[in-house]
């Protein structure tokens, strides 16, 4: 059966992304959605969607049943399952191919044999690709440590911990359980010896039905946190250093792929040493995450190659040659400088300057970008937090760097926080630019320095002087007397005009600002000079050692967050009332929700003796779980959740009271 219609049985970006190849290809389109994504772009762009009810992956993308249901009362001939959910789940694919549809994905038998991590490894041992040994939990000693957990039926770092003290192998074995379960339906974990570092290089992979394997080429993925993938880029700066290793990596995969009678795209991984040994990982049964950088190196659309194979057509007998160099990054609404808190709210604007194409190929020097999100859209607390992916690609490794890290210099980024400084910084950093990356390279560099704003302290305060001078216009606009007066406009001096702002790097700012005849004066900027001012715009001249520096900001308002973007760098502040609030005021040693989630489990009681670091309570969010703990030693005083209670941003979760102000209470 020629396919004609495709169910995308997955969300966001990667929808979006097998939507387009459809639609080039000339096929109809059908989304599903969860309540919580019914405005999300996928929903929008399919030529028909399906309503899940519910928002959590269990009750909406897990759900396999109701998928099918949707393909058959769209009218889908054949289902694409992304990645993540159900895409490496061998008993949906059976029942997709039961409901005579046509499953755009591998063999179930293949499925089945890479779904249980424990098992693939011996298969892959008998067959010759080399393995690092894996270790039954119960049987885990003093000896075996440092180990890693992982989840035997996933990825992307869900239900992965790595154990140091044996005293904490049980409850880590338990949390990873929970996780791979939330996020695989699946509790299945194994364990295997911890490398400390060391280089993931992975060889993309695609069979045809009619014996044809493909070793497309392979990726590094080295640069990682919390076990899951940051940076990614095509060709492996290690593979091109080791004479014959590429060789080497291409006859494992194949071998690996032969092994199970593979057909359709997919992906084997391998850690490797510096000196180009490797031991086989895993085999992704599904299309990965990275797959741009392999195409834009390749010329090769491989969501047009699954629907090929899908339709039975046959491989070339050798893919394309190996061109240039692309590096991806994976955007993500979070907080690497503190402990990556995933975020949570409105994306105001998403602008990524230079981007050459969307989810397509491109033959030149440019940025693509593959996104699940548009300006407007709301990142909830139920998925994975990533924004975008942006894909640079270059003839050299330096070139293409240099041209992704100046996007997302100049990108504009409203509403949430997200990891862009430190993806800059890692891009241009020197350890990277020489191809020195491994799986400890935040450790090793130092995850404080590179998560630091991109935008210098000095730089910072000319911005939140902008913004004060960008505020005070956008007042006059809509004031209904003197409109067309400067703000504060005195005919003789008169004090400053002031206005404060809060920055998450740098706290406090108070800008004291008075408009004159000949232009502005801002308290502290002797020699600053006012060229142009609007609302969204301010042109400032800086006193600068050779003279004045023309600059130029760019301000947007979403009521009190205030985004300045300008070559500097960007700045977001919070604009603070006139007026605080006494209402507002928390008590000392408060714990605050850093993001909106579900307790699932409470480490204290109310009234019970806490010390410092001592987890309180465990918040589910984004389908991770997160630790609220103890900032001090001391009593805790208030406990205001129960398991299963919803919390938002901010919440108060708890108090703990520190042992110096209870001694203090207890003198007075």
């Amino acid at each position: 059966m020629e396919i004609s219609n495709v169910l995308v049985a997955n969300r966001g970006e990667i929808a979006r992304r097998v939507f387009a190849t459809c639609r080039r290809s000339g096929l109809g389109t059908v989304a599903v959605y969860s309540d919580a994504d019914a405005a999300s772009p996928h929903v929008a762009e399919a030529d028909a969607a399906v309503r899940l009810p519910g928002n959590t992956p269990a009750e909406t993308y897990l759900r396999g049943e109701l998928i099918i249901e949707a393909a058959l009362s769209a009218g889908a001939d054949a289902i694409h399952p992304g990645y993540g959910f159900l895409s490496e789940n061998a008993e949906f694919a059976r029942a997709v191919q039961a409901a005579g549809l046509v499953w755009i994905g591998p063999p179930v038998e293949a499925i089945e044999q890479m779904g249980s991590k424990v098992a693939s490894k011996k298969m892959m041992d008998a067959a010759g690709v080399p393995v690092l040994a894996e270790l039954d939990p119960a049987e885990v000693t003093a000896a075996h440590l440092p180990v890693l957990i992982k989840a035997s039926a996933g990825g992307g770092g869900r239900g992965m911990r790595v154990v140091r003290e044996l005293a904490d192998l049980e409850p880590q074995i338990e949390a990873a359980r929970r996780e791979a379960e939330s996020a695989f339906g699946d509790p299945t974990v194994f364990c295997e010896r911890y490398l400390e570092t060391g280089r993931h290089i992975e060889v993309q992979v695609m069979a045809d039905t009619h014996g044809t394997i493909w070793a497309v080429g392979e990726r590094e993925c080295s640069i990682q946190r919390r076990h899951q993938k940051v940076v990614e880029e095509a060709p492996s700066p290690l593979v091109e250093r080791v004479d014959g290793m590429r060789a080497r990596l291409f006859e494992a995969a194949k071998l690996a792929a032969g092994a199970i009678g593979y057909t359709g795209a997919g992906t084997v991984e391998f850690l490797a040493d510096e000196q180009g040994e490797f031991f086989f990982l895993e085999m992704n049964t599904r299309l990965q995450v990275e797959h741009p950088v392999t195409e834009l190196t390749t010329g090769l659309d491989l969501v047009r190659l699954q629907l090929d194979v899908a339709n039975g057509a046959a491989l070339p007998a050798e893919p394309p040659a190996l061109r240039g160099h692309s590096i991806e990054v994976r955007l993500y609404a979070e907080d690497p400088a503190h402990d990556w808190q995933p975020q949570s709210g409105t994306v105001h604007r998403l602008e990524i300057p230079s981007v050459a194409a969307e989810f397509d190929l491109i033959d030149r020097a440019g940025v693509r970008l593959d996104t699940g999100v548009v300006d407007g859209s709301v990142v909830g607390v139920h998925y994975d937090p990533m924004l975008s992916k942006v894909i640079s690609y270059a003839e050299t490794r330096t070139e293409a760097a240099r041209l992704l890290a100046s996007a997302l210099r100049r990108a504009r980024i409203h509403g949430l926080v997200t990891n862009r400084d430190l993806l800059v910084r890692v891009l241009t950093h020197p350890a990277f630019l020489a191809g020195d990356t491994d799986t400890a390279f935040f450790e090793t560099h130092g995850l404080a320095a590179l998560s630091e704003p991109l935008v210098f302290e000095g730089d910072e305060k000319l911005s939140i002087v902008a913004a004060a001078l960008a505020d005070a216009a956008a007042n006059r606009v809509k004031a209904r007397v003197g409109a067309g007066l400067p703000s504060g406009w005195r005919n003789l001096p008169s004090q400053s005009q002031r206005k404060s702002y809060e920055s998450r790097a740098s706290g406090v700012h108070e800008i004291g600002y008075r408009f004159t005849r000949s232009g502005v004066t801002v308290d502290g900027h002797e020699g600053l000079a006012l060229l142009e001012l609007g609302p969204d715009r301010v042109v400032l001249a800086v006193p600068g050692e050779r003279g004045p520096v023309r600059r130029a900001f760019t301000v947007a308002r979403y009521d009190d967050l205030v985004c300045v973007d300008s070559p500097l760098g960007p700045v977001s502040v919070r604009r603070l009332p006139r007026f605080s609030d006494p209402s507002a005021q928390l008590a000392t040693g408060s714990l605050l929700a850093p993001m909106p989630g579900s307790v699932i489990r409470l480490g204290a009681q109310e009234g019970d003796r806490v010390t410092a670091g001592q987890p309180i309570l465990w918040l589910e969010a984004m389908k991770m779980e997160h630790t609220i703990a103890a900032p001090t030693d001391g009593v805790l005083s208030a406990l205001n959740v129960t398991v299963g209670h919803q919390v938002d941003i901010g919440a108060v979760l708890a108090v703990v009271e520190p042992d110096d102000a209870a001694n203090e209470n207890q003198e007075q």
